[in-house]
């Protein structure tokens, strides 16, 4: 098993997993239903046996933070991960209702702080921004909690470059989290505001919260085996990627991915994320899953090395690569690189 490579996280931050551990998956039924608490204690354990000790959580993931809560409590083992988790989402059944306000910044910080049962957040992320609320508003008041000792480094998520510059004049910025994959590259252009670019500039990481397209790029998807028909997974009719008229175009692209895949001798999800830890060492891919196998084989990507050359036949082939649909609904299209308005005097 790979040992954990250690990057720093944004310009003068901790040292932390090249790859980490997104949690949502264990804890939503959005990628079909969830397992027992023992199934998934399991599953943490096996995380920090490998090293895989970066957890990215969410207070809008289900039973999430109350789970790690409890797996603390068991394991007394809270000083072995970097925790992660985010707030911003209000009505967590209509997620177009968020918060990005001081007042509810304290105030949800409180209630993760209580449900995970610590006294400190690592990282602490705005998840999604309210436009309505100036940016500054909200980076103020992380500053605060981190003055007061209950998070230790900033993050932002879903925002645009404009929003990333005037939140670094407040406070510190250590990563934002955002979409990127070999098949959703906005950010490395105008389309994602040059967010990759403005993140270099300003020494802050990217955390990718999608490495993995959801699950397309994966030799599940390419087998058709990734989607159950009639079952609780909604990716088919909430996403258009998974819809049943952009399937089959998606699946050929994803198959002839797999060709580079195969020279590699790894899985086109090792490849997925090799090609995303190969674009840099400000790069934290947080691959997401609720079964030991792929965690430990997400986990492996680690050891599939890409040279130049092999990077720049990829980057050929993606060129023409055709994927159909966009990476979410139509209309949360414009939550993916949000701006707030201005502050005034």
């Amino acid at each position: 098993m790979s040992s954990s490579k250690l990057h720093q996280l944004g310009k003068n931050g901790p040292l932390v997993p090249s790859l980490g551990f997104g949690l949502m998956g264990m804890s939503s039924n959005h990628y079909g239903a969830y397992p027992g608490d023992e199934e998934r204690f399991a599953l943490l354990d096996r995380a920090v046996e490998i090293g895989a000790t970066f957890w990215d959580t969410s207070d809008l993931y289900g039973d999430n933070e109350e789970l790690l809560g409890k797996w603390f409590r068991r394991t007394g083992k809270r000083d072995q991960i970097f925790l992660a988790t985010k707030f911003g989402f209000v009505d967590h059944s209509n997620p177009r209702l968020t918060d990005s306000s001081a007042a509810y910044c304290k105030k949800a910080c409180a209630k993760s702080l209580e449900k995970l049962g610590v006294d400190k957040i690592d990282l602490y992320y705005l998840h999604n921004a309210n436009p309505e609320t100036p940016i500054e508003e909200t980076m103020r008041a992380l500053v605060e909690l981190q003055k007061e000792g209950k998070i230790k480094h900033i993050g932002l998520s879903m925002i645009s470059s404009t929003t990333l510059r005037r939140a670094c004049k407040i406070g510190t910025v250590a990563a934002v989290q955002t979409e990127y994959s070999v098949f959703s590259r906005e950010i490395e252009g105008s389309a994602g505001t040059d967010l990759l670019a403005t993140c270099r500039e300003l020494g802050v990481a990217v955390v990718v919260a999608t490495p993995l397209g959801r699950g397309l790029i994966t030799d599940a998807f390419g087998k058709g085996e990734a989607i159950t028909p009639g079952g609780p997974d909604i990716r088919q009719a909430a996403l258009p990627r998974f819809s049943v008229e952009n399937t089959p175009t998606n699946t050929a692209t994803v198959n002839q991915f797999k060709v580079f895949a195969d020279k590699k001798g790894c899985t086109v999800a090792q490849l997925a994320l090799a090609w995303l830890l190969k674009q840099g060492e400000d790069i934290f891919p947080i691959p997401g899953t609720k079964r030991i196998k792929y965690l430990e084989e997400n986990w492996a990507a680690q050891d599939v090395l890409l040279s130049d050359a092999d990077e720049a036949e990829i980057d050929d082939f993606l060129k023409s690569a055709t994927i159909a649909g966009s990476t979410v609904p139509p209309q949360f299209a414009s939550y993916i690189f949000k701006d707030t308005k201005e502050e005034t005097a």
